[in-house]
């Protein structure tokens, strides 16, 4: 069975490991969609598609299901955006999603729709990763080491400082 699991991964962090490994127990072949692939350089979205790419296939190298990682740009059309996705992607069985929205358009174009739990989440959470990496503390224990090294090799650290100073305060407020 192959399945379809989309995310931002702004970071990639444990908690989508924990989520995928779950699906692979379940599937043969996962799609990994890279949502909101267009966007980069913010505090919202610090890293490209290419960068995420990397983080998660370096990441889940070790898994015996096969992996295609996809990036997916926003459209902005809900009626047209499963058509979207499928255009863009192998395939696929079963949806693996959390997102209501994502639930929402999923089963109304007919497909199997399964909720994945969440691995905690108060704890693995991309905005709470950024938020340390912004204020210096510790972050590199909730990603694999496969991001840190990524993260490190294009100085995301610093990119996620300088594009965040004259906003800086506005961007964590909204998350």
């Amino acid at each position: 069975m192959r399945a379809f699991y989309i995310g931002r991964f702004q970071p990639y962090h444990f908690g989508h490991q924990e989520i995928l490994e779950e699906i692979a127990r379940e599937c043969d072949e996962i799609i990994i969609g890279v949502g909101s692939a267009q966007l980069s350089h913010t505090f919202l979205d610090p890293f490209t598609a290419g960068e995420r790419i990397l983080m998660i296939t370096h990441s889940l190298a070790y898994l015996e299901s096969a992996l295609y990682v996809i990036p997916i740009e926003d459209i902005r059309r809900n009626a047209v955006w499963v058509s979207h996705v499928t255009s863009m992607t192998p395939a696929f069985d079963v949806v693996y999603t959390n997102n209501p929205y994502v639930v929402r358009l999923f089963s109304e174009a007919g497909f199997d729709v399964k909720s994945s739990p969440l691995y905690q989440r108060e704890v693995y959470s991309g905005s709470e990763i950024r938020k340390k990496m912004l204020y210096d503390e510790p972050w590199e224990h909730l990603v694999p080491q496969a991001v840190v090294e990524v993260i490190e090799q294009i100085d995301g650290v610093n990119r996620l400082k300088e594009i965040s100073k004259e906003d800086r305060f506005s961007d964590i407020k909204i998350l």
